[in-house]
């Protein structure tokens, strides 16, 4: 399918589910994770804060969850176009974006380019760990300015069934996608 008839389907997949069930899957999801990747005190993980009008995976969920764990935290924003990254703590303080995220007050970009993850937004990810965003680019763009040593990671409702017919060029695969009832890795013979 391309990339826009598979946003359109998963887009409607997601605002089916009620929040209650979203809420319930976001913590199959971050348990998967935590089973899967163990993560630990010292690690960076670059995660993304959800879109609530989008019923994205409930993020705060895995930030509550590093910040108690003393896995330092990063989160995206968007300023002049471009994404960085900023480290944040107990005490930070948010805003609502013009585009409906909550984000750092702070402007101040960690500059950090060695995340031990980067857990990734998408509306859907392929077996072949092909991600259809939303069509901006941002993450790609992230994912060639960081070390290669990172692991790039999906989150979803979902799991995967059909391909992207129309992968491009630029786009970077994830290495692994995590659903509520298990992690597919995209790391061909490097496990």
């Amino acid at each position: 399918m391309l990339k826009a008839e598979l946003r359109k389907k998963y887009m409607q997949k997601r605002k089916a589910l009620s929040s209650d069930e979203a809420f319930l899957l976001s913590g199959e999801i971050l348990e998967q994770f935590i089973r899967y990747f163990e993560p630990q005190s010292g690690q960076k993980i670059h995660i993304f804060i959800p879109i609530e009008k989008f019923t994205e995976i409930d993020t705060r969920l895995f930030i509550h969850y590093f910040l108690a764990h003393n896995i330092r935290v990063f989160v995206p924003k968007v300023v002049d176009d471009q994404l960085i990254s900023i480290e944040i703590f107990e005490d930070t303080e948010f805003e609502v974006s013009s585009w409906g995220i909550s984000e750092p007050v702070s402007n101040r970009d960690s500059g950090e380019k060695s995340f031990d993850y980067v857990i990734t937004p998408l509306l859907y990810c392929d077996r072949k760990g092909n991600r259809v965003g939303y069509g901006k680019g941002f993450y790609d763009r992230l994912f060639q300015s960081i070390s290669s040593e990172t692991k790039k990671i999906g989150v979803n409702y979902f799991d995967p069934e059909e391909y992207i017919d129309d992968v491009w060029e630029n786009d970077i695969s994830l290495d692994y996608l995590v659903t509520p009832v298990e992690v597919l890795s995209f790391l061909k013979g490097l496990e």
